[in-house]
């Protein structure tokens, strides 16, 4: 794999001289970026793959909702839908996408849309009455001036080479750190010591005044993928866990639960991967082999979105189907500071 990756990094070279051409386009004004009069903030990451972006668009929701009336914007990747949609609870993640879906059950009382043309999108929100709009995965999108910019990496990947596709795992290049008002370390496992933070902090170090916080991912209480499941969600050491998932990096979670029970067979597919029935069908015929008569099936939040489509949620019956919701968990100091930067530039936006 090593040497595919070295083999590929003349293409690598090109893509990031064309990335490269067209981030300073932007800097010298060659090309158009719109920016807007209310709050407008965005979360992104530099590679490819999750680095807890929903997590932190989930944080930002909390903290900003109960002053004013804050939207959330993505591009819904996965949706077979084109053009301005506001999510609905009752949509399905093929209509929607599934981490705008996700934002939407979890957050009803807030507006969720998705849009592929960004600055449309907030342009239609802002017109509507938003006063603060959270992005999610819009670093890239050049065309849109973002207020405030948090980007996340991912801490277990910090040690890898920063190298561009197709030779590494980076879309843009590693300088473009520069752009961000916060950067966050995501899925920091508990008990790092400040010695190993600050050896992060170097890499990550720009010659702008930009904090560098530590983030990690926690984990809630199992619930129900089907309104109708009623059997107990608990996890003990005796059970068995058939772990279903289609997101980039499914580690941690997989690491979370594995102390926590006796066997965990891992069905992994592609991330944003559309289920099929006979997806399904396979997926349970794997779980009626567990012999274990103390077993449940486990999934993301992000995939249950997609396991209750109509055309397959039938399939579920009898079959006990959990997720493990998610959160962003953030010490105190690094809190405070995330908050005062944000209000600082809430405060700002709406002067």
């Amino acid at each position: 794999m090593v040497y595919l990756r070295a083999l590929l990094l003349p293409f690598s070279l090109l893509y990031g001289l064309a990335i490269w051409l067209r981030n300073r386009l932007y800097d010298w004004g060659w090309l158009r970026s719109v920016a807007f009069s209310r709050s407008v903030i965005v979360v992104g990451n530099l590679a490819v793959g999750g680095t807890g972006k929903s997590p932190m668009t989930e944080y930002l929701v909390r903290l900003l909702s109960q002053h004013g009336r804050v939207a959330t914007l993505s591009r819904g990747y996965g949706r077979q839908t084109r053009g301005f949609l506001e999510v609905m609870p009752d949509d399905t993640a093929r209509r929607a996408g599934d981490e705008p879906l996700q934002f939407k059950r979890k957050f009803p009382e807030i507006t969720v849309a998705v849009d592929e043309d960004r600055v449309r999108g907030v342009s239609r929100l802002i017109q509507s009455g938003h006063d603060t709009i959270v992005l999610d995965d819009a670093y890239q999108h050049r065309a849109l001036r973002p207020g405030f910019a948090i980007l996340l990496f991912d801490y277990h990947a910090m040690d890898k080479p920063k190298w561009l596709l197709p030779a590494g795992n980076y879309r843009d290049v590693f300088r473009e750190r520069r752009r961000a008002d916060v950067m966050v370390v995501t899925k920091t496992p508990t008990g790092t010591t400040e010695a190993e933070k600050n050896r992060i902090r170097q890499q990550l170090s720009t010659t702008c005044d930009i904090p560098i916080l530590f983030a990690g991912i926690g984990y809630g209480p199992l619930t129900p993928v089907l309104a109708d499941e009623s059997s107990a969600g608990a996890l003990h050491q005796d059970t068995a866990v058939l772990l279903l998932t289609g997101i980039a990096n499914p580690t941690p979670l997989y690491e979370y639960l594995s102390p926590q029970v006796s066997e965990i067979v891992h069905i992994r597919y592609a991330d944003h991967h559309d289920y099929s029935a006979a997806d399904i069908q396979k997926v349970i015929r794997r779980f009626s082999e567990i012999g274990n008569p103390h077993k449940l099936m486990v999934t993301t939040e992000k995939d249950a979105q997609r396991l209750r489509e109509p055309a397959i949620s039938g399939l579920w019956a009898g079959i006990p189907l959990y997720m493990v919701p998610i959160h962003l968990e953030i010490g105190a100091a690094d809190d405070a500071v995330l908050r005062e930067r944000v209000w600082a530039y809430r405060s700002r936006s709406h002067y």
